[in-house]
């Protein structure tokens, strides 16, 4: 029996933060050999660096979002007795 609340997937403007990890995966923008950064062509290095910028976006967007709350409007009052078939 469907519920009178809304459950779903979340909106926050913080998950747009998300996208900046995923700009590493457009090869084109940093497939080159130059410049290099400790002997390291660009193209290594700069994937090494999206790594710990990735790790603090996902971190700042779960910080910023965990408390939100996951559903909205009433509470479903339900126990689990009540979710059996053959209780009644």
């Amino acid at each position: 029996m469907p519920s009178d609340h809304k459950t779903g997937l979340r909106w926050s403007n913080w998950n747009l933060l998300l996208i900046l990890p995923l700009l590493m995966l457009i090869t084109p923008w940093f497939n080159f050999d130059e410049p290099r950064l400790f002997g390291l062509p660009f193209f290594y290095w700069y994937q090494f660096a999206f790594v710990p910028l990735g790790v603090l976006c996902v971190g700042l967007v779960y910080v910023k979002t965990k408390d939100a709350p996951a559903v909205t409007g009433k509470p479903d009052k339900l126990g689990v007795d009540d979710l059996d078939e053959g209780a009644n």
